[in-house]
């Protein structure tokens, strides 16, 4: 498996990143072309461990030393298809994972781990390139039907498994575009639209549904659903916004992150007409809170935009640059991260409290904070926070962007219509086949896990499909997926 020496003879070397002077004039990826012999050479890296902890670590089980050492060996066909053995959209995957495979890579114990994110970006892009990912709709069709509520990744994958089980599938999405968050969250330097729209294209051909501008719980109920469908998969996601709930946080130039992002996801689409009142971060002093991914996304956006300078807070404090001893391999390392937006600018800092917004005119100008300690708690309680005496401040800012993630899916509408129960969380509750206290209604990705990485969803995606096939035919064929993970 792979070359016995690769890992000795070859660094890590993954692709490089467009200069940044370049990239923030456009919303095109960021990285380079990597040249095939590069990507051969990385696959070289993988050790054919004796228990190769990258796809443990995975929670769609990839076989990640098999595609490593076909690309290795120059078989890209085989390693496609050893790639779509468990993962529905490598070509998302490979882009916008944090990759914890690459965390839990055995050399990473004490070298750089194989660049397996990047590989398997570069297997699924090859497939494309050479028609080598074509529809594959089911040799027959079974007499039953089944609604897909959400076209993210969870809701695609379930959609996608399905359909190839032979069912009947429709895919609701109450947006004007397919792909969920795919589509208008996520900026397009991290993942490019015709990227999503291919594979949607692929499915359409596959015999699949689309029917967008549809709100389910609105526009049709769930009564209407059940009356029409055999069975129902809730996948609309974690959607209610978590907020500050401080004085001036209803003052004009402070918005939601993702209200942000989609506007500018729109504007890339050339839907400007759908984007009134325009967000931009132009000439503004701009603070974002909220030191995850989707900060970084708006870091990113904002510099194109043109922003004079951004700060980002996080109320947490900083993490450490190297592993602690509580935090050993191969579990997720909770150190210190770059992403190419934090290469491209602004101005990070940590265990930082927003106390309240101030402004004039109902339009923001200011931002009261302070500096907090953390207390670790006692006897294995959780850690509290203190406000340090004297660190008070106050900043100027035009635009806050509040990326505090989400508390849980939208309750009224749908999920009351169906009766479903949620968990305590808020969440809706289901078992390991992903159904839910209501026959024939299943869950998946956010609105049934909680807010949670893309890999995590298209995981559920495909475990609530194998249910639901299990569930009208008495019997699947459709893999299982174990999804008590490592997180």
């Amino acid at each position: 498996m792979g070359k016995g020496t690769g890992f000795i003879e070859f660094h890590r070397d993954p692709p490089e990143r467009r200069s940044v002077h370049d990239r923030i004039k456009d919303y095109q990826e960021v990285y380079e072309i990597w040249p095939k012999e590069s990507v051969e050479q990385q696959g070289a890296r993988c050790m054919d461990c004796g228990l190769p902890f990258c796809h443990q670590a995975c929670p769609l089980g990839n076989l990640i030393p098999d595609w490593n050492d076909l690309v290795y060996k120059g078989n890209w066909r085989e390693a496609l298809i050893a790639l779509h053995a468990t993962n529905n959209f490598p070509e998302f995957t490979g882009r916008i994972c944090p990759a914890p495979c690459e965390a839990s890579c055995v050399l990473s114990i004490n070298s750089d781990p194989v660049t397996i994110e990047h590989i398997e970006k570069a297997i699924a892009d090859h497939g494309f390139e050479n028609g080598w990912v074509v529809p594959e709709p089911p040799a027959k069709r079974t007499s039953k039907k089944v609604a897909i509520v959400g076209s993210g990744p969870s809701g695609l994958a379930a959609a996608q498994q399905l359909n190839r089980a032979g069912h009947t599938v429709t895919v609701f999405e109450r947006d004007e575009v397919i792909g969920g968050l795919l589509a208008l969250g996520i900026p397009d330097f991290k993942l490019e639209k015709h990227i999503v729209n291919n594979r949607i294209g692929i499915m359409e051909a596959e015999g699949i549904e689309f029917r967008t501008n549809c709100n389910v719980g609105i526009d049709i109920t769930g009564d209407q659903l059940k009356q029409e469908f055999d069975a129902i998969c809730l996948a609309g996601g974690s959607t209610v916004p978590r907020r500050l709930g401080i004085e001036g946080e209803d003052l004009n130039g402070v918005h939601l992150a993702m209200d942000y992002l989609t506007q500018q996801n729109r504007i890339n689409r050339g839907e400007e007409s759908l984007t009134h009142p325009r967000i931009s971060a132009k000439n503004k002093r701009v603070v974002i809170l909220g030191g995850g991914d989707t900060g970084a996304d708006c870091l990113g956006t904002a510099h194109r935009q043109g922003a004079k300078v951004v700060y980002q807070y996080e109320i947490l404090p900083e993490p450490p640059t190297q592993r602690t001893k509580s935090n050993p391999w191969p579990l997720w390392p909770a150190i210190f991260r770059t992403s190419s937006a934090h290469e491209e600018g602004g101005l990070r800092d940590y265990s930082i409290l927003t106390k309240s917004f101030s402004g004039k005119d109902g339009k923001l100008n200011s931002l009261k904070g302070v500096k907090v300690e953390w207390k670790p708690g006692a006897q294995g309680a959780r850690p509290s926070m203190v406000e340090v005496e004297g660190s008070e401040f106050d900043i100027e800012v035009d635009l806050v962007l509040l990326a505090l993630g989400f508390l849980h899916p939208q309750r009224e509408g749908l999920i009351e219509q169906l009766d479903v129960d949620l968990d305590d969380r808020g969440n809706v509750k289901t078992n390991t086949d992903k159904m839910t206290n209501t026959a024939g209604v299943f869950a998946a990705g956010d609105m049934s896990r909680g807010q949670s990485l893309v890999v995590w969803a298209i995981a559920e995606g495909r475990q609530a499909a194998y249910g639901i096939d299990k569930f009208l035919m008495g019997s699947t064929e459709l893999p299982s997926v174990d999804l008590r993970g490592w997180a």
